[in-house]
């Protein structure tokens, strides 16, 4: 049986006709900006129930999106730790002009409704508030959630799921972030070397160190994460008024939740938290809006 003309095409020489190279014009790809970058750092260890959970997750209408995957080898965690792995994707982000950067680390399982959440908050809130996040728990029972109003005091408990509420500290694994803002603190930020990758600045770091009380001469440690850090230089450094976010920075928990944007926390051995949610956090009535 011959083949007809029509087989031996190929795509690649159906696009050198002049009609199908116009979807490749640079004035239709001008048509869909650099919206949002999803920044996943990670180890280069993923369950299944992660990946199934990205790649499989509803794709709104006229959607959009680019990836940025730094892996951090194992072997090496002092040159690649979480802080690197986030300065490598905020480096990308602020030269490549996006608008939304969305971290979602190795080990939170979005919802199925994942990136419609993520288009809904930038519908709803985006015009209002540049830091935005979907909640999960620490890997711990008592079930712990990583929301904050305050340091040193524990969890915020004031909440029911699906409820949008306003705090000062949030985690980065599962956060949206307006350029404006992270602009400004790039910009302010140190350079330094990161090996594999050149000079980046520092957006983020784990803070850690000793220092003596001038008074007593007594030492004392301190030591942190890198997504707590983050939020307090936000608030301290008046990044929220340097970026033009006058009236926001007047408030005392600057950062929305949105709690119904709820996502497992999963080990490497495929144990998933929280192990169930607690009764004052089960949903009860209408869903509140950010307070």
């Amino acid at each position: 049986m011959r083949k007809s003309k029509r087989e031996n095409v190929s795509l690649t020489n159906e696009f050198n006709h002049p009609y199908m190279r116009l979807l490749m014009n640079p004035d239709v790809r001008a048509l869909a900006p650099k919206k949002l970058l999803i920044g996943i750092p990670m180890t280069g260890t993923l369950r299944s129930e992660w990946a199934m959970s990205r790649w499989n997750q509803i794709i709104p209408c006229n959607w959009g999106h680019s990836d940025c995957t730094p892996m951090m080898p194992s072997d090496s965690p002092l040159g690649y730790a979480v802080p690197e792995a986030r300065n490598i994707v905020v480096d990308r982000f602020i030269k490549e002009g996006f608008e939304w950067l969305f971290f979602l680390d190795h080990d939170v399982i979005l919802p199925p409704t994942g990136f419609v959440k993520i288009g809904e908050l930038i519908r709803q809130y985006g015009k209002k508030y540049p830091v935005m996040c979907g909640l999960y728990f620490a890997k711990c029972d008592p079930p712990e959630p990583l929301i904050y109003r305050g340091r040193g005091n524990g969890h915020f408990t004031g909440w029911r799921l699906g409820d949008h509420v306003m705090v000062d500290g949030i985690p980065m694994g599962c956060t949206l972030i307006h350029r404006s803002i992270m602009k400004v603190m790039w910009d302010d930020a140190p350079e330094y070397e990161v090996k594999g990758i050149g000079t980046i600045k520092r957006v983020f770091d784990n803070p850690a160190g000793i220092f003596f009380d001038p008074e007593t001469g007594a030492p004392h440690g301190f030591s942190g994460t890198e997504d707590l850090a983050w939020c307090n230089r936000v608030i301290t450094g008046k990044y929220l008024e340097k970026s033009g976010w006058k009236s926001l920075a007047k408030e005392r928990y600057p950062f929305l939740c949105d709690t119904g944007f709820f996502c497992f926390h999963i080990t490497n051995d495929g144990q998933r938290y929280p192990l169930y949610v607690p009764v004052r956090h089960r949903p009860k009535g209408k869903p509140r809006g950010p307070k």
